[in-house]
């Protein structure tokens, strides 16, 4: 949006290049700016990686590095917990302090600070249920090894029963990190698979799955709710349409797990539920700002320009629901346009959520990776 075209007297040229300058620096920055600031952060990841690496040993560097070119390690996600599916890198419970330690601040340098406290969350939240009654969950229910969880690639499962805690997390790089030459970084064990391609000043964090369960608990005193953002972004939307509204975004079937969940990758789906287009200015904003609670995981250099091209797309996108309006409930709900997928899916109790993020022109980061 350009300042808007208004003859005011008595403001000079001069005047209203400050003001021009101001509105642009609130924005951001000119394209080539913003390139500048997106090469950089992939040179802080780089150089996070590159600490990682020289912290290891030699069976260590071999444990986390794959090709680039690694197909199936590349689909190699899932929230199943180990050792139901089978991750291949490094194990965080085979590391030392030290090294763990490097682990995190990549973390910290790849994600936002909001991404970086919802991936240790829902970290956190896996080593509370391994401590809390053997496993079985809040309550003492049963966990059915993450409930419905989808299954991933055929051939994933794996017989014994499931682990759980922040031990069971892996690292994986495909290809060497680099400022230039496209690579991947993979972090994510049960409920978490982050898959961050980057290539230069490009990134795609598609496809990723944050998830959690239990989806609250107490820490420190502290009542923490890893998706709890998502959960209260959505119902305050769809309890900010009207009836007519409501009736377009509820769909008439349930919608009980993901649809483009693991093991899904190009599959695609029609759009339902009401069409941003047909929403109010406010309640747009409220349909972007809880996009941006997955697009928003990665660091902002590149969380950035995705939101300003899920807002370009924005006529096209639509918002669907399926389930109950109460804000508290379980209840499915979809974000779908050209360049975007995200589903929410509780797992027959709001204690047990899943979720996927996606991008079908480009998870694994296609538009800028030759395959």
């Amino acid at each position: 949006m350009g300042i808007p075209v208004r003859i005011v007297t008595g403001v000079s040229l001069s005047m209203l290049v400050v003001i021009a300058a101001g509105v642009l620096a609130q924005r951001g920055a000119t394209p080539a700016t913003s390139t500048s600031v997106s090469s950089d952060a992939t040179a802080r990841i780089v150089s996070a990686a590159q600490a990682v690496l020289a912290s290891l040993d030699e069976a260590g560097r071999a444990k986390v590095q794959c090709r680039f070119d690694d197909a199936a390690q590349r689909t190699r996600w899932s929230n199943l917990p180990s050792p139901m599916f089978q991750r291949d890198g490094l194990r965080m419970g085979d590391i030392t302090p030290a090294q763990r330690a490097a682990v995190m601040t990549l973390l910290q340098a790849a994600l936002s600070r909001d991404g970086y406290r919802k991936v240790t969350n829902i970290m956190q939240g896996d080593e509370v249920l391994r401590t809390t009654d053997g496993g079985r969950g809040p309550g003492g229910a049963p966990n059915r090894a993450g409930g419905r969880d989808a299954r991933g690639p055929a051939g994933s499962g794996r017989a014994g029963g499931p682990a759980f805690g922040e031990a069971e997390y892996y690292l994986a790089f495909l290809g060497t990190p680099s400022v230039t030459a496209p690579w991947m970084l993979q972090f994510g064990g049960h409920h978490l698979a982050i898959n961050l391609t980057l290539a230069a000043s490009q990134a795609s964090m598609t496809p990723s799955l944050p998830a959690a369960q239990p989806a609250s608990y107490t820490f420190e005193g502290r009542t923490i709710r890893p998706l709890g953002n998502e959960h209260d972004k959505a119902f305050a939307l769809i309890n900010a349409l009207n009836d007519a509204e409501r009736s377009q975004a509820i769909l008439n079937y349930r919608v009980a797990d993901l649809v483009l969940g693991p093991g899904q990758d190009g599959r695609t789906i029609q759009p339902e539920g009401i069409r941003a287009s047909a929403l109010s200015a406010p309640q747009q904003t409220m349909l972007l700002e809880l996009a941006r609670e997955w697009a928003g995981i990665v660091t902002d250099a590149f969380a950035e320009p995705r939101m300003a091209e899920i807002r370009a797309n924005l006529p096209q996108t639509y918002f669907a629901w399926s389930g109950p309006t109460t804000n508290g409930s379980a209840a499915y709900f979809r974000i779908q346009g050209p360049t975007l997928v995200i589903e929410y899916a509780p797992q027959g109790s709001v204690d047990h959520i899943h979720t996927i993020y996606r991008d079908p022109t480009n998870d694994y980061g296609a538009k800028f990776v030759r395959r």
